[in-house]
């Protein structure tokens, strides 16, 4: 029986693909085939049985995907490289293959793998911003070896059969091993999508050119808001460096899209439509993420925070840019019911973080750790051995009976669903009796102000408190 992957990889019918994807006119028509198809499967049949609300923001996130990129290829502004990556990785592999090999996994044993890893292999970086949960600058010389690095990869793309990997720091152009650099890593793992988060300001001509030519590779370029915002927190020019590292993307073709940081200062900014409007339409950003700043880096504080209130207003307007501007924007806590909840600690489905000095922590934003790679590797271990280590698995636990593909009344509300920001006083627990150690200095402290458990535990309640209704009238329809 031949795989729609199978299909979708050989060289003639990949070479069809990109005729259809360079013609308006039939990639119009397909554009509009396929989001039918995609309402059908994930709203009408609903195989997983979720709650209808959650299946339909699920369509509009995907959706979205679509149309952003259908506007890229309108424009011209995807190389054929990277055209080819889409459809040989991405759609081929990260969409139809990988889902359902982790589907039949989980149907036969109760449990599947993560889909993906974030590796963040350098912790140096060329600009010091205000937060920066890595606390980085350019002084730091921690980092892994390229060869470690590889191994990584390599081992779990054939262990689970994954093709995604997050690139993050750090500032991942500065990372250089044995001679090598982030871009070696992708040139050597053509069988791997990359998601490369980075500052941006190190974005020149050539740099991007071998992007395009590459193929595998899309950075989301971090930002804060405007020119005013964004030099504020990262320094003088780094804004007009950002605008220019967009112009390089463009004339080379990678697709590319936004990160940005949300504090109590700029929430109402990155969810307007003026920002949308200049990163989306005028720049040509493909997608974009929202980070809520979360206090475990460089003089951490809880004042930074949006505001339980912020945080409502952030997800109704989030809300409206998924249903009524067809970009795609996700937010890593407000977008939870669209990953069925948490997806740390290597959920099926999800993902863990392996730092610098080779800590594997369950999230980029739960800096504790009880497993060091290099150390697991050195006893003969690999990545199932930190997969299924009992602090792990008890923050899957967790998820599971917070509702993971638990009937809908059984689910938790899932616009609160951040193990550490949402539910701190859980992930104390859990971080207490595993013994789970502080990466730095600052989740040190962390670990020992009791202000900031306090407040974290309070922070939590009152943003569930707001949105309870919304997720039990909208979602689970309870009265």
């Amino acid at each position: 029986m031949i795989s729609v992957q199978g299909v979708l990889l050989s060289r003639p019918l990949t070479g069809l693909m990109d005729g259809v994807l360079t013609n308006n006119r039939l990639r119009a028509f397909m554009l509009k085939a396929a989001e039918r198809k995609l309402y059908h499967w994930l709203v009408e049949v609903n195989r997983t049985g979720r709650p209808h609300r959650v299946q339909e923001d699920k369509f509009y996130t995907l959706r979205n995907m679509l149309y952003s990129l259908d506007r890229a290829l309108r424009d011209g502004r995807i190389s054929r490289q990277a055209r080819e990556a889409v459809l040989r990785i991405l759609v081929g592999k990260v969409f139809t293959e990988d889902p359902e090999i982790r589907e039949i996994r989980r149907q036969s044993d109760g449990y599947a793998f993560p889909s993906f890893l974030t590796i963040s292999p350098g912790k140096a970086c060329n600009l010091r911003c205000t937060g920066c949960y890595a606390d980085s600058s350019a002084v730091n010389s921690e980092k892994l070896d390229f060869d470690l690095v590889d191994r990584i990869i390599t081992e779990k793309t054939t262990k689970w059969n994954s093709h995604f990997t997050v690139i993050s720091g750090g500032e991942p152009l500065m990372w250089r091993s044995q001679g090598k650099g982030i871009l070696d890593i992708a040139e050597r793992h053509q069988d791997n999508y990359f998601l490369m988060y980075t500052n941006g300001t190190l974005i020149d001509r050539e740099t991007a050119w071998r992007m395009a030519e590459l193929g595998n590779i899309t950075p989301a370029v971090s930002v804060e808001g405007f020119e005013e915002q964004t030099d504020k927190r990262r320094g003088k020019g780094a804004h007009r460096k950002i605008l220019r590292a967009f112009k390089h993307l463009r004339e080379a073709g990678v697709p590319f899209g936004i990160s940005a940081t949300a504090t109590r200062y700029n929430a109402e900014i990155i969810v307007s439509d003026e920002f949308i409007d200049y990163y989306f339409d005028q720049e040509g950003a493909i997608y974009g993420w929202i980070f809520q700043y979360m206090p475990i880096g460089r003089r951490f504080t809880l004042n930074l925070m949006v505001t339980p209130e912020q945080r409502l207003m952030m997800y109704r307007r989030e809300q409206e840019l998924l249903v009524k501007r067809k970009v795609f924007i996700a937010d890593f806590w407000n977008s939870g019911p669209v990953s069925n909840g948490c997806i740390s600690a290597g959920r099926t489905g999800g993902y863990f973080h392996i730092n610098w000095d080779g800590e594997v922590t369950p999230c980029v934003f739960v800096p504790y750790s009880t497993h060091n790679i290099i150390e697991v590797y050195r006893n003969g271990g690999d990545l199932d051995t930190v997969l299924n280590c009992p602090y792990f698995d008890a923050i899957r636990k967790w998820q599971a009976s917070y509702g993971y593909m638990k009937p809908a009344e059984k689910i938790g509300n899932q616009i609160v669903p951040c193990v550490i920001r949402d539910h701190h006083k859980v992930f104390r627990r859990v971080a207490k009796r595993f013994g789970a150690r502080p990466v730095d200095p600052d989740a040190k402290a962390a670990l020992e102000d009791q202000g900031y458990y306090e407040g974290l535990v309070a922070y939590g309640g009152e943003v569930d408190r707001l949105t309870r209704a919304i997720w039990r009238g909208e979602y689970l329809g309870q009265s």
